[in-house]
């Protein structure tokens, strides 16, 4: 099937499609592509937003750091992103919160004093795929690497749990957990993790909260708000009215537990369409790349690199690392 390479190029393709409507509304978004939203690459190559472009610095990291640890990463994923800061390619409206901790970074400080503690924007998330490919991991590794990589910059419980639970969609669909199956499973992590802090890989960021007496109570909060994103999810597809602005009923996703959940609900109304999927996703009046971006890593995880037309594989920017990263976890 080759689902990584499905799951990384389908990242890139939702987030080249969410790219030119994220700044529109759902009115106009309707009137230039119609109801379904965008289905068709545009541009020589088709240029992606900062999600891709963090997403291949985050997988390029873990290809650098074959048996992660916090130490053995952090140094690696500070480097790469600054690269990534400092690029002339840092171009496409990328998110202050990134920018500021990772300037802050650049400082050579420790990390948990670069990291924005109050955010929980999606970028924590939006760049999470790779983590949820990468062969051989532990249970305890590939959670403790998707909240640290989200960690680094942003520094909110509900970030580090929406990057976990974004990491672990993708996995269980790469290894053929069934779309349907997919939420349920999910709002059982929610449970089963309440309490659960990973001191090994976040020290202590906990305490750089407001207001929270114990590391416990710093990451339950996450985990309690994406739980309720997750109902969000399950009563809009009970609800079945799938017509108009998926952000209606999950969120715009400008914050981590809305960009999972609202790239979740775009999915999982068909999950056999990838392309509508993306579509749908697109046309959302909110953070439509992100979104979409997560929506094609979702589809592409569990329907592999043939679900995709043919032809985007050659016109999508980045194809080439893209394909690196693909193949080294097919």
């Amino acid at each position: 099937m080759r689902a990584a390479s499905g799951s990384m190029f389908g990242l890139a393709y939702g987030d080249a499609l969410g790219k030119p409507t994220e700044f529109m509304d759902y009115p106009a978004i309707v009137s230039r592509y119609g109801p379904g939203g965008p289905r068709e690459l545009t541009g020589e190559p088709a240029l992606v937003t900062d999600d891709t472009q963090m997403a291949l610095a985050v997988g390029e990291a873990l290809l650098e750091v074959r048996d992660p640890t916090a130490e053995r990463l952090e140094p690696v994923l500070r480097r790469r992103f600054l690269a990534w800061a400092y690029s002339p390619e840092n171009d496409r409206a990328p998110g202050l919160t990134c920018l500021r901790a990772i300037g802050a970074l650049a400082g050579g400080g420790p990390w948990i004093h670069a990291t924005q503690a109050g955010s929980k924007g999606c970028g924590a998330n939006m760049r999470v795929t790779p983590v949820g490919l990468v062969p051989g991991l532990s249970d305890d590794q590939r959670a403790g690497v998707a909240q640290f990589q989200a960690a680094l910059t942003h520094g909110h419980p509900t970030g580090l749990a929406a990057s976990e639970l974004t990491a672990y969609a993708v996995h269980w669909l790469r290894d053929g957990l069934a779309p349907a199956d997919l939420l349920a499973a999910l709002r059982n992590r929610c449970d089963e993790q309440r309490k659960i802090y990973r001191g090994d890989w976040l020290g202590e960021l906990w305490r750089r909260q407001p207001m929270t007496d114990s590391p416990e109570a710093f990451i339950a909060r996450g985990w309690d708000e994406c739980a309720g994103a997750l109902d969000k999810v399950a009563a809009g597809l009970a609800a079945g009215r799938f017509a108009g602005d998926p952000c209606l009923v999950t969120g715009a996703g400008w914050i981590a537990e809305e960009a999972l959940a609202t790239a979740l609900y775009c999915y999982l109304i068909s999950p056999g369409e990838p392309v509508a999927a993306l579509g749908r996703a697109a046309a959302s009046s909110g953070d439509s790349d992100s979104i979409a971006c997560l929506a094609g890593a979702f589809a592409g995880a569990a329907l592999g690199l043939a679900a995709w037309p043919a032809g985007w594989q050659t016109q999508i920017e980045y194809a080439d690392r893209l394909l690196r990263l693909g193949t080294a976890w097919d």
